[in-house]
C-alpha cells in the first residue's frame, strides 16, 4: 500500500495524465460504436468436395453505412437451416469496406455428410411450408477496430415444380 501512497502523494501530475487519456481513450471508442453493418448473400457457387462433403463459395456482400472505414483480415462464418447448423467456413481475405460502402467478400463453405442428411429428412417436413428459416452468423476479424460480427437471417423459398405426376 505504501508504494501506491507514494505514487499518489509525489505523482499529481501523472495522474492527471492518466485520466486525461482514459477520458479519451473512451471517447473515442464510443465513436467505434456505429450503426452494424449490412451482409447479405450475393451469390452461391458449388465448389469441388471431398467424399460426402458438399463445399460453396459465399459471395458476402458487405455494406457499411458509417463514416469511418472498417478493416477486416479474416472472415469466418456459420450458416443454420431450420435451426440446425449447416455449414462453416473461414478465409485469410485482407479488406476493407470503405466508409458508405461495400465490398463483396468470396467465403469457402463446407457441409459435412451428417449436417447434409439431417437437413435431407429436415427439407421433407419444410417442403409442405415451402419456406425454410436461415441463420447465418460471421464476424470480420482484426484491423484498428477489432472483430466485427453480423447476422443476417431470413427463409429460403423451396422451388415449386407445379407439375402434378400422372
Amino acid at each position: 500500500m505504501s508504494f501506491f501512497r507514494a505514487l499518489l502523494r509525489g505523482r499529481p501530475v501523472l495522474l492527471a495524465m492518466l485520466a486525461v487519456i482514459v477520458t479519451l481513450t473512451l471517447n473515442g471508442c464510443a465513436s467505434l460504436f456505429g450503426d452494424p453493418l449490412r451482409v447479405n448473400v450475393a451469390g452461391i457457387e458449388p465448389l469441388d468436395g471431398q467424399g460426402f462433403e458438399m463445399r460453396f463459395n459465399v459471395k458476402l456482400r458487405v455494406q457499411n453505412p458509417n463514416e469511418s472505414a472498417v478493416s477486416f483480415n479474416g472472415v469466418s462464418l456459420d450458416l443454420e437451416l431450420n435451426g440446425k447448423p449447416f455449414a462453416s467456413g473461414v478465409s485469410d481475405q485482407i479488406g476493407t469496406v470503405p466508409r458508405f460502402g461495400e465490398t463483396v467478400v468470396d467465403v469457402p463453405l463446407t457441409v459435412p455428410a451428417f449436417a447434409a442428411v439431417r437437413q435431407a429428412f429436415a427439407f421433407a417436413g419444410a417442403a409442405q411450408s415451402g419456406q425454410i428459416p436461415y441463420v447465418l452468423r460471421g464476424k470480420l476479424a482484426g484491423g484498428l477496430t477489432g472483430t466485427t460480427r453480423f447476422v443476417d437471417r431470413g427463409t429460403l423459398s423451396l422451388p415449386t415444380t407445379g407439375m402434378a405426376l400422372p
